[in-house]
């Protein structure tokens, strides 16, 4: 996925630049990116590999190097950027999230002409710059950005630095968040995708950007250039699995939705296991919520040690996802040997770390190892943000167990007769995946308590890959 952050201030900006950006940092593992502008010097880049060092290591000498009132930051889990572009428009840069579908049909559309795009490792074409070649092909920012937005087939939020202003525009179907928020000595302004970003840097909430918002910021204020339309689609898995706890999304806090949902899983669940425990990180808050609502202590019998170690779910290649999730957990066998655990996780993608993680604390003493999941089972890759870069829906165990119990590849009939969890055949693929992944019990959160929990209304909500419904 991604994340990026932006500040107008009347004085330097890089301090909080540099912050603010690197509160985006549980996003993203691959790349990131600043760029100031100062009216004497003009604009400065940066752009380093953050694969092997976090981003704070990677940026210190930026730190202190660069000048600018005004500026973006990036941090990314594929392309380099943000990225400076000279055009029609001067020069500018352009930092975005989301997704493109369409980006070999639209790389053909441009390149008919005489324009050409730099390769990527791998042949691929930076989408940040395709974005970019789509808002050149109008006179001015405002139309070339609802071009773009109107012409990908996926989602797309961005932050464009101009020498005058910082122009926000947050996705058409409002599919990631943009939040605004206002210096409280009043010398400033600053965009971000994770509402928390700027609040220890002296930032108060100003506002959220609606669905295919399109803002100016300045150090002055916040100028709305194109109104909020109604249609949203905003992505549920961030309160699941990607946002930050101390984030909110729609005036929805993170940490609240997964206290709630773990609350609906336990009001629906009739185990009494020894201790209630979530994998770390996102995992922790449906686990208390969970152990509130039932009365069963809440324990930690694993910690995850993330001094040296970066997120597992995020890395490009399955071994490494694999390693890593292994590697970092640490046991404390005092509150597994001979306990019955109850486990909870914000989801089930492919189940190879589960599984291993059940294994492993099998092999510290566990009895039991009950799994409760966070979410309903997925059964759709996204179409609307990079959050895997599976190759194949077939990746996902659900549809892996569903191929296996009816002797075929599932078609939409089959999904939508496996999703419905008072089905029969809901309660065989789960006990399936149950016994696949060496679980004591299995039960998955239901949608519509999911949907409950998040306290926003279920048309506003992107449910796709759960579901399939655009």
């Amino acid at each position: 996925m991604g994340g990026f952050f932006g500040v107008a201030s009347r004085e330097d900006c890089v301090f909080d630049l540099f912050y603010g950006t690197d509160y985006h940092s549980h996003l993203g593992t691959r790349r990131a990116g600043l760029v100031v502008y100062d009216e004497e010097h003009g604009f400065d880049k940066a752009i380093h590999n953050i694969e092997n060092a976090p981003f704070r290591t990677k940026f210190s000498s930026e730190s202190t190097s660069m000048r600018g009132c005004i500026g973006i930051g990036s941090i990314s889990d594929f392309e380099p950027q943000p990225i400076l572009i000279r055009s029609h428009h001067g020069t500018f840069a352009i930092a975005t999230v989301g997704k493109i579908n369409n980006a070999d049909a639209i790389v053909n559309e441009i390149t008919k002409g005489t324009a050409h795009f730099f390769e990527m490792h791998g042949g691929e074409i930076n989408p940040t710059e395709l974005v970019a070649a789509l808002i050149n092909q109008k006179e001015n920012f405002i139309d070339g950005i609802r071009y773009a937005q109107e012409h990908i087939d996926g989602s797309l939020s961005m932050l464009i630095l101009t020498p005058k202003g910082i122009y926000a525009a947050r996705d058409k179907r409002g599919r990631t968040p943009v939040a605004i928020g206002k210096k409280a000595d009043g010398t400033g302004y600053c965009a971000a995708l994770e509402s928390f970003s700027y609040l220890n840097l002296g930032y108060k909430d100003c506002k959220e950007l609606g669905p295919g918002e399109i803002a100016v910021i300045t150090s002055e204020g916040v100028k709305t250039l194109i109104n909020p339309g109604t249609d949203m689609k905003i992505c549920t898995f961030l309160w699941i699995y990607y946002g930050y706890p101390s984030s909110s999304y729609e005036g929805q806090s993170v940490e609240a939705v997964r206290n709630r949902c773990g609350k609906l899983l336990a009001q629906r669940d009739n185990v009494k296991p020894d201790f209630v425990a979530g994998v770390p990180d996102s995992g922790i808050a449906h686990a208390v919520g969970y152990a509130n609502a039932s009365g069963i202590p809440y324990a930690r019998p694993f910690i995850k040690y993330t001094p040296t170690w970066p997120r597992s779910f995020l890395p490009t290649h399955q071994s490494k996802r694999n390693l890593i999730a292994k590697m970092k957990l640490i046991p404390i066998h005092d509150l597994i040997a001979d306990k019955s655990l109850l486990l909870i996780d914000d989801s089930i993608v492919r189940g190879t770390q589960l599984r291993e993680t059940t294994e492993f604390l099998y092999e510290s003493g566990a009895r039991e190892v009950h799994i409760r999941v966070g979410c309903p089972p997925l059964f759709y890759s996204c179409k609307y943000l990079n959050f895997s870069r599976s190759t194949s829906p077939m990746e996902l165990i659900t549809r892996r167990v569903i191929q296996r119990l009816e002797g075929a590849e599932p078609d939409e009939a089959m999904i939508e007769a496996y999703s419905d969890p008072d089905s029969e055949k809901y309660n065989r693929m789960v006990e399936e995946i149950r016994r696949e992944l060496h679980f004591t019990s299995l039960r998955y959160h239901r949608l519509d308590d999911m949907i409950e929990a998040t306290g926003v209304p279920a048309d506003k909500l992107c449910t796709y890959c759960w579901n399939g419904k655009e």
